[in-house]
Formats: structure tokens, sequence, C-alpha cells
């Protein structure tokens, strides 16, 4: 990471940067015989009474002494990809939210407010695409109130991580009270190649609909109603696999929503008892196969932080993560 200018660390940012993706260097333990310099690349989210704060990619906020700084300059809004399709923020983000629709929304300026009876922080979260149309207090105590009335916890889905997303929205909640309760990321990929891969999928039955056996087998599915099917079953083009197991719910599941160029995957579970038998796979690759023939090319889903082994199943197929998201709720314990 270089700072030099003719051999010298200079600071290049200043408070009109807010908003801006940076680098910065600073050092730590001043005090000591011999400090040492940190590097810190996010998105600078304020500078205030002398402190800077910095948004990382996975939406991290870095508290910075603005004395501390012995470096920093402005860098590009996001690192070129390597691999896999091309993609915008806002267009993952419409794709994903077509791909898991509430039972209920309304919009608020250019936010849009999703209710579907507490069934996943996803379908009852606000997705905040755009200017809510009046001022950021107002359009928060809007949104505690629509959420209240249905007597549900008030979330904001927000992202960090690629070019146009959301850091200084997120430093807003945070200075708010708003609590971020779950983080997770958004994967693109390719989807030919997740089509072609060498599985059984002979073994994977597809329907346009979930039956009993498969809900059982949805870890998320919980308590039954209306609302749960509404949700999975909502989408442009939806199709559920399956797996059938030895006993009353399926070895394998998986749901695919197919939405002009993208496929997006979801509720890819496997019975612990048939695990490493590639069922995970056979289960992509069918749906895979499936979106291809309606003419998808790009792929998308997404995975939670904590969830090491899928990130490891999809890391293999050729996705990458391409933007992190999480939900914030207000007054979390």
């Amino acid at each position: 990471m270089e700072f030099t200018a003719g051999g010298r660390l200079e600071v290049r940012i200043t408070p009109a940067d807010v908003g801006k993706r940076v680098s910065v260097r600073r050092v730590t333990g001043a005090l000591e015989p011999a400090g040492k310099f940190t590097d810190t690349v996010g998105v600078l989210t304020s500078w205030n009474d002398g402190v800077v704060l910095i948004t990382r990619r996975d939406g991290e906020s870095v508290r910075i002494d603005e004395g501390s700084l012995v470096a920093g300059k402005v860098v590009p809004a996001a690192p070129a990809r390597r691999r896999g399709p091309a993609a915008s923020y806002e267009e993952l983000a419409r794709v994903s939210a077509r791909a898991w629709r509430p039972v209920e929304s309304e919009r608020l300026g250019e936010w849009e407010l999703r209710a579907a009876s507490g069934f996943t922080r996803r379908a009852n979260s606000v997705l905040p695409l755009g200017d809510p149309g009046r001022p950021l207090d107002e359009a928060l105590t809007r949104v505690r109130d629509w959420y209240a009335a249905r007597e549900l916890p008030a979330y904001v889905q927000t992202a960090t991580g690629a070019e146009g997303t959301q850091e200084l929205l997120c430093a807003d909640l945070e200075a708010r009270g708003w609590e971020r309760e779950v983080s997770a990321r958004l994967h693109i990929g390719g989807l030919a190649p997740v089509g072609d891969l060498d599985a059984d999928v002979a073994r994977v039955e597809l329907s346009r609909s979930c039956d009993e056996a498969w809900l059982r087998r949805y870890k998320r599915f919980g308590v039954p109603g209306p609302h749960v099917l509404k949700v999975l079953a909502s989408g442009p083009s939806v199709w559920f696999a399956s797996v059938p197991g030895s006993g009353d719910s399926p070895a394998a599941i998986g749901r695919c929503v197919v939405d002009g160029r993208w496929a997006g995957f979801m509720a890819v579970e496997v019975d612990p008892a048939h695990r490493r038998q590639g069922l995970a796979t056979a289960v992509m690759t069918a749906l895979s196969r499936q979106a291809l023939a309606e003419g998808a090319s790009a792929a998308w889903l997404q995975v939670e932080d904590d969830n090491d082994g899928a990130r490891s199943l999809y890391d293999g197929m050729g996705f990458a993560a391409h933007h992190a998201y999480h939900h914030y709720r207000y007054g979390a314990a």
C-alpha cells in the first residue's frame, strides 16, 4: 500500500471527503518506544471532534484519533473484480428482493417497508434504496411506527463493500441507537460452471411448489402459516428441489428463483445424516440447469458470516463475495 509522495508520508484527506472510499495509515502505541503502523481501507463516514470514522467492507466501523493519522488518501470506489459477472449493488439488491417478497409492503419515498408476520428478517425489514423523501430522523420515526403497528421489531437492511452501498446510512443508524444483529455476504458467479458440474442430478426432483416434506427439512420454517408459503412462492420463476430421504423429510432441499439473467439460490439444506455425499452440489446443479434452460447466465446467493461450510462449497463452485449486507434493529437488547 503506497502512501508516499516524494518519499514522504502525507495525509491527503479532509472532512470534505466524507462519503468517499479512503485508505489511511495510523500509528498505534505512539507512547511506547516503537509505535506500530496500522492500515485501514473503507468509506470515510464521519470526521467530527477529532475522531475519524471509517466503515470497512464488512460493515465494521473503525474509530481513529485524527492525531494518530500519518497518511491517508482517497482510493477508487471499489476494486476491479477478477471473476464472475459484472453487477451493481442496486441491480443485485432489487433482484434479491424480488426473490423473497413480503406479504405486505409500503413505499416511503424510495424506501420499501416490508412485512411478513415476522418470517425472516429479509421479508420484515426496510429496503432503503434511494431517498425516503423526508429527513432521516422523520423517516426512521415512520419506520418504527409502521413496524410497531404490526407488533414487529423495526429492522433496516443495509449493505457495505461495493460501489453505491450504504456505509453512511450504517453510521447514521448506529449513531441513533440502531444495532447490527446479523451480517451476511451476497456472492455472485457464472451459472454455466455450476450447471456443468458432474453431479448425481438424477436423484433431484424439481417442482413449482413445496410440499409438507420440503418444509420439514427447511430449518427456517417454524410456525406454519400462509405467510410462509406466500414468501417462499414469491418471485418471477420459482423452483423447489428435493432429494428423497429415508424418513418423512428429504435428504436435501433447495430453492431457486430465475429472474432475467439471474438465478438466485436459497434454502439449500442437507440432512446431517446425509452430508458429504454431494447432495448440495446435486441440488445446485439441477437447479442451475433448469435456470440455464430459462435463459439465465449469472447466479447469486447469500451466506451468513458464520457459515464456513457453505462458503467453502460455493467458493469451489466459482462464487465470489460481491458485498456484505446487514440488518439493523432499533432498540435491540
